[in-house]
């Protein structure tokens, strides 16, 4: 094969590749949000450890579930507002021993959320026996699944939100507990 014929395969070949790489659609992203609590772990755990109580949580209103903290667990958050936005989850993992949980959303609508395919894990970590650390984490895909998503539904509007959310809780359990309550 000629050098002038092999160059141009090549350069078919390599913008054929480029095309499949922007083509391909959303990556998974992660992000992970954690708060330092200023008193012991067992309280935070008894705080932040029951499933079916998310009321540590300023954006939600309400929480409707079954089957408490049994792997398949489900629970129902409706957030704060005129009551219509709900996200529906469901447990896959909990371990009083290691004061973590995780779980998945089966339902949300994405102006709500703009995340697909979501699932979190929440873990209390002891830092001695007066501080502990809050771990959030999450992995998700952008609320839109095609190529060219609208800006409220793209990788930096579905981070944005899972940050808020994260940041949001985290910070209102710190104050809570900090200050005194549960």
């Amino acid at each position: 094969m000629s050098i002038v014929r092999r160059s141009v395969v090549t350069g078919v070949a390599l913008v054929a590749m480029a095309s499949l790489a922007v083509a391909h659609g959303p990556t998974r992203k992660k992000h992970t949000e954690t708060v330092e609590i200023n008193v012991p772990s067992a309280k935070v755990w008894a705080r932040i450890g029951n499933f079916q109580d998310m009321s540590w949580h300023p954006a939600v209103a309400k929480t409707e579930g079954n089957n408490g903290n049994d792997i398949g667990a489900k629970r129902v958050l409706t957030l704060q507002g005129d009551g219509t936005a709900t996200i529906d989850e469901e447990l896959y993992k909990y371990s009083t021993e290691k004061m973590s949980y995780s779980y998945r959303i089966n339902k949300v609508d994405v102006k709500v959320l703009p995340v697909t395919n979501y699932s979190s894990h929440l873990t209390v970590k002891p830092m001695g026996d007066e501080k502990t650390l809050v771990e959030w984490r999450g992995a998700f895909y952008r609320g839109y699944p095609n190529n060219d998503p609208p800006p409220e539904l793209n990788e930096a509007a579905a981070i944005k939100a899972v940050s808020g959310v994260y940041r949001g809780g985290l910070d209102a359990l710190k104050k809570e507990l900090e200050n005194g309550g549960s």
